[in-house]
């Protein structure tokens, strides 16, 4: 979903004509809809419905994925220089009447923090700079060298270890800015990086899919598809003392943390969602991935998947002589490494001490959405610099990252002041942490809190006011 509208609008003025006759011809007649009763090609913005099947999108067709549900907030942070213009070179087929929403946008924080952030940062500059692919390229390299040696030499621990960390880093500095759309302004680019996930073990489809929603719902209690796809394993929602989903066991989540995120791999290569594309967590509130661009890439999420299988794990066995226990173990270390890589740092950014966890209290108790920019500021953290960057492609600027998802992280380091300085003008909260391990303590201490439900000793910690 590009921003550009200017391209938008040259490349699409035929099509708002044609839609605008349509309009006026008094026999055409907007319908009366449901979020639940959209077609497949179909999306809705601010209540709006709007068929997608035929709009020629500059960010390329994987729009259509998101065809069947509500895209207002997806749409509004992919497209920072959103005015009215956009919208009007789709087709408008229909209404949600009773349409509401627990976020608003369009704030007085948020039109400062995006003015002053385009001033550094101009207008179709967003995408990847020069230092950015080099280090996509570097990765790259490094990761298909290694997964050469992995496929064609005996395997061994220090192999296992620096190839799965290697698959990490295609996931933090790649695949990550490609599936945001963010690499570049050319979709195949994107498209291509955007692979780098199913290279990896995962899939850039359900990828998107959760990933997106999490974006959207950052640690919403209901929503976030992440805050809740550890369960029951682990609890990073602080649910109330006598929940139904506490267990004794979460009260040691704290200890046994590392070892639910060193599964990962395992449970991202083995996972059958593969099969439909259907991300569970994301369907679970209310999103439907069952239109025909999920269907037709379904083959190639699989054939992908199977490929991974091959060159990481049949292919050691093959050039070891066959199935052997130390061949196994390597596979095993190998998929650690990538998981803990990977997983930890991304388990750092919303979970962390006195994070708000719950950003639509207001929204639910007086009925006034809350700001969106504002929600993604005070769920989110900040930690280390330039060095913690290049290793995270940096992702370590999660603020920034998750105010400006469609800007390229490459770009976060110098933004990052001025983002803070606009936060305290505005009294919204920043977390920042020098240090990666005072980011690491403060998330052990966060899961221990709401591990054992010690926080609603001081209240309800989900008044977003810990």
């Amino acid at each position: 979903m590009a921003p550009d509208g200017n391209k938008l609008r040259q490349r699409n003025v035929p099509a708002a004509t044609a839609a605008k006759e349509e309009s006026d011809d008094p026999a055409t007649t907007d319908r009366i809809a449901t979020l639940k009763g959209l077609a497949e090609s179909e999306i809705c913005i601010d209540g709006t419905i709007y068929n997608i099947e035929n709009f020629d999108h500059p960010g390329g067709e994987s729009i259509m994925m998101f065809g069947g549900n509500d895209v207002t907030i997806q749409y509004k942070m992919i497209h920072p220089y959103h005015t009215s213009k956009h919208l009007e070179k789709m087709t408008k087929v229909g209404t949600v009447p009773d349409y509401t929403s627990e976020y608003k946008f369009d704030t007085e924080f948020e039109r400062e923090i995006k003015r002053e952030v385009f001033k550094i940062v101009r207008r179709g500059r967003e995408f990847g700079t020069w230092g950015w692919h080099v280090r996509a390229v570097f990765y790259c390299s490094l990761f298909f060298g290694l997964q050469y040696l992995w496929m064609t030499t005996p395997t061994s621990l220090l192999l296992a270890i620096v190839y799965g960390v290697s698959q990490s880093f295609i996931g933090l500095n790649v695949q990550h800015d490609a599936n945001h759309g963010a690499a570049s302004k050319r979709p195949w680019v994107n498209n291509l990086y955007g692979l780098g996930a199913d290279f990896i073990g995962g899939s850039k489809w359900l990828w998107m899919e959760q990933h997106w929603t999490h974006h959207s719902f950052t640690n919403h209690w209901a929503k976030d598809s992440d805050a809740l796809g550890a369960e029951p394993m682990i609890l990073f929602n602080d649910y109330e003392p006598n929940h139904p989903k506490r267990a004794v066991v979460h009260r040691f989540q704290g200890l046994y943390f590392p070892l639910v995120l060193a599964g990962y791999w395992m449970s991202t290569v083995f996972n059958p969602q593969i099969l439909d594309l259907n991300h569970a967590g994301s369907s679970e509130i209310g999103y439907s991935w069952d239109n025909k661009y999920v269907q037709k890439s379904r083959k190639y999420a699989i054939a992908l998947r199977l490929l991974y299988i091959y060159c990481n794990i049949v292919a050691p066995f093959q050039t070891n002589g066959g199935f052997s226990l130390e061949v196994l173990t390597h596979i095993l270390v190998m998929g650690i490494a990538e998981s803990l890589a990977l997983a930890s740092l991304f388990a750092l950014s919303h979970n962390f001490e006195h994070a708000d966890r719950d950003p639509t209290y207001e929204a639910r108790k007086t009925g006034e959405p809350v700001c969106w920019f504002k929600s993604q500021v005070e769920t989110s953290s900040t930690y280390g610099g330039l060095v913690a960057g290049c290793l995270t492609g940096g992702l370590n600027f999660q603020v920034e990252h998750h105010l400006f998802p469609r800007m390229s992280s490459g770009w976060y380091p110098f933004i990052a002041p001025k983002v803070r300085e606009i936060c305290k003008k505005h009294n919204v909260k920043y977390a920042y942490y020098p240090y990666i391990w005072e980011n690491l303590i403060s998330t052990v201490k966060y899961l221990h809190q709401a591990g054992n439900g010690t926080n609603w000793q001081d209240g309800n910690p989900y008044t977003g006011k810990l």
